[in-house]
């Protein structure tokens, strides 16, 4: 039986680091097994604000990748301000009050001259380059994932002149994102990503969303199919480490400005003063990116000296700290518009036998997946002594060796499963 051949446009991908990277690497892993051919198109010369070089061994041989140029504003205003941009583009944007002249110019004209994104420009090239191939080809389905959002509009006009059959895979969503807020939009521009949403959503053929509040949200702007398929872990390869001897509570990935748990903090603070061993065993670590306006809070409440900040990490390297740390932090923005996203971080910690302390807003998607997995515990803003106490319970269980999860019902949430679900609909 010959493969159904499947057009995959992407921006993320290897050697782009991320977790935006990894759910389409791990689709096109799978689907092979599925009878069907991928063929993923991505920009020859991205600025992809962080890099894994580890990842491109994970890109089959087997596997054709097209690509093509991209122009970006990001390189252009890398020249003015290489922080600011690099900064930006990783979607850490400082509080208002605190942003630089310089730093307000640059989110007004990301968010106003750029719409959806910086990436936009790529469109129309994209489309030229793809009709082509397309018809030659002969490929009949696409599928496009964003964000960026600018690949929803090359699968748009993809539709709309070839009149291929179009999916478009929403990782998070678009005009509710946490950051949406921060970009100092018109009322027009405003209007104009409202549009351009409207339109996406009602001319494709099938939606694909990674959370149940996403799939709530856009029912209320289309009657067009939408499948929840959830981010994923996948078969790590298997690697040495010696478990923490120090109570450590880990945070993999970035901590943008307003992903800032005070709440937590002040747990921790009142811990270290009313416990001497806690205070001793104790340690936060920080692997990824973390705003000066996270570590400013920290440093305010005088936790600093328990900070281990390792930075950006490889992967690869991403998973042992998971699997030697004691505890794994999720924290999200607590506000309406987040109680849809999951981190695709969530499923990767849930396999580590790690108990999670989540830290999110009310009717956060990730609670429901923590508590059905028996995997850690989820709190609100408001769960001060909850979470507190929880975090003293886990200590206490260090302290006697047991400390570990009993996970129940993970296998749903494998990539090959989930690219399963994906098979399906194409």
């Amino acid at each position: 039986m010959e493969q159904k051949k499947v057009l995959i446009i992407c921006y993320y991908w290897p050697p782009a680091g991320g977790p935006g990277v990894q759910r389409w690497l791990k689709f096109a892993k799978y689907l092979p097994g599925f009878n069907i051919e991928p063929v993923v198109y991505v920009p020859e010369n991205a600025n992809y604000p962080i890099t894994d070089e580890s990842l491109g061994s994970e890109v089959s041989e087997a596997l054709t990748v097209l690509k093509q140029p991209i122009a970006e504003p990001y390189k252009l205003a890398g020249v003015l301000s290489k922080k600011s941009s690099k900064t930006i583009s990783k979607g850490i944007i400082s509080e208002e009050k605190k942003q630089s002249v310089l730093e307000k110019i640059m989110l007004f004209v990301r968010g106003n001259f750029f719409i959806p994104d910086a990436r936009v420009g790529w469109v129309k090239p994209s489309v030229k380059f793809l009709s082509k191939y397309i018809e030659k080809e002969q490929v009949d389905t696409v599928i496009t994932t964003g964000p960026p959002h600018s690949m929803h509009l090359i699968g748009l006009q993809l539709k709309e002149k070839l009149g291929v059959r179009w999916l478009a895979d929403f990782r998070d969503p678009w005009t509710t994102i946490g950051y949406h807020k921060q970009l100092k939009l018109t009322s027009s521009s405003e209007k104009r990503h409202k549009m351009l949403e409207n339109q996406v959503l009602n001319a494709v053929d099938q939606i694909i969303v990674t959370s149940y509040s996403t799939k709530t949200e856009f029912q209320s702007i289309t009657d067009k199919p939408i499948e929840v398929i959830t981010n994923g872990y996948d078969n790590e390869v298997s690697v040495a480490f010696d478990m923490d001897t120090k109570f450590t509570l880990s945070h993999i990935g970035s901590l943008l400005s307003k992903r800032n748990p005070e709440i937590l903090w002040k747990a921790l603070k009142e811990l270290v003063n009313e416990n001497t061993d806690f205070s001793k065993d104790f340690r936060l670590n920080f692997i990824g990116s973390v705003s000066e306006n996270v570590m400013r809070s920290i440093d305010d409440i005088g936790l600093s000296d328990y900070i281990n900040d390792v930075g950006y990490v490889s992967h690869k390297e991403s998973v042992v700290f998971q699997k030697k740390s004691q505890l794994l932090l999720l924290v999200e923005i607590n506000s309406e518009e987040t109680k849809s996203i999951i981190p695709g971080k969530l499923f990767e910690y849930m396999v580590s036998n790690r108990p999670i302390i989540a830290v999110g807003p009310e009717q956060w998607d990730v609670k429901k997946i923590i508590k059905e997995t028996n995997t850690g515990d989820c709190f609100s803003y408001d769960d001060f002594s909850l979470l507190k106490n929880t975090i003293l319970e886990y200590y206490k269980a260090f302290r006697q060796g047991s400390l570990r999860t009993h996970p129940i019902g993970l296998q749903k949430y494998h990539r090959k499963a989930l690219t399963e679900s994906l098979s399906k609909l194409l």
